[in-house]
């Protein structure tokens, strides 16, 4: 296997400083408020900044990635001499995997002695790290990247997402819950209970009246899925409700003895759909 790069996006959730420790490069999505023209990307301000800026008000919204911009990450590899491995956001929520093959496509006719493998990761947020954690021990294992693209198309619907959200209304202006649902759950204090189906979409699979109730359902789901409760990994993740994550986790292992490896802050080109307050875990399962 000729030198090789791996690449994700910001769109993962994991610390940076583990980022590259694992040696992943970083495709940097992009965010702007909606009140301003400026493009910001998740190392311009701190996850707690930015939930700070939509609880004063402001709405976020982010922009996909175009192929001529991974043609720009990929080719200045592919000069080099190296190929090229990316694990992108999931197909189900973003253009970027589409995107990202256009631009493999056409550098496969320029480069024809290295090579793009892109694989659709079908997760988000911290979901998205551990998939790519796992896609890297399988490569360190000594297999091609396109034996790692079959792994992660193997794997990905076992990576089970499940959480819930401070507010449904950042879910509706996303287009994850209608209007309707979004105006009666808030004025009646539902917490929706959601998950990621197999197609890489975030889906409602229940409603309750309380946060509380919301982790044991949460609870619940992880110990019918879990495919081996003694194997992990175990993740968190949280938009600036660190207290929440704990309580799940902490929830988590009264129920099955299970320790949290890692705990991810949802950064803000995620958070400017999801909004401040949303706690998830992430893990592997029989099913989604």
């Amino acid at each position: 296997m000729n030198e090789y790069v791996i690449y994700a996006d910001s769109s993962c959730d994991t610390p940076d400083e583990l980022l590259d420790k694992w040696g992943v490069k970083r495709i940097e999505h992009t965010f702007r408020f909606t009140d301003s023209p400026e493009i910001y990307n998740n190392s311009d301000m701190t996850p707690h900044e930015f939930y700070e800026e939509l609880r004063a008000g402001r709405d976020a919204k982010t922009s996909a990635i175009n192929p001529d911009i991974y043609k720009e990450y990929f080719e200045a590899e592919l000069k080099e001499g190296r190929d090229v491995m990316y694990l992108s956001f999931s197909s189900g929520l973003s253009t970027t995997y589409n995107c990202a093959r256009v631009a493999a496509a056409e550098l496969a006719e320029t480069y024809p002695d290295n090579k793009v493998v892109v694989a659709d990761s079908l997760c988000a947020s911290t979901g998205y790290g551990m998939m790519l954690r796992l896609m890297l021990d399988f490569i360190e294992a000594g297999h091609t990247l396109e034996e790692a693209r079959d792994f992660v198309d193997g794997k990905k619907r076992h990576i089970c997402s499940w959480f819930t959200v401070g507010d449904l209304n950042y879910l509706k202006r996303s287009g994850r819950v209608s209007g309707v649902a979004a105006f009666v759950g808030t004025a009646l204090g539902i917490k929706p209970v959601l998950h990621m189906d197999n197609d890489g979409h975030l889906v409602s699979v229940s409603n309750v009246k309380s946060k509380k109730k919301a982790i044991a359902s949460i609870v619940e789901a992880f110990g019918e899925l879990v495919e081996d409760i003694n194997e992990g990994p175990y993740y968190l993740c949280h938009s600036d409700c660190p207290e929440d994550a704990e309580a799940l986790g902490a929830a988590l292992h009264e129920a099955y003895g299970i320790e949290i490896e890692l705990t991810g802050e949802i950064g803000p080109v995620i958070g400017s759909h999801c909004g401040p307050g949303t706690f998830a875990v992430f893990f592997i399962g029989k099913e989604r």
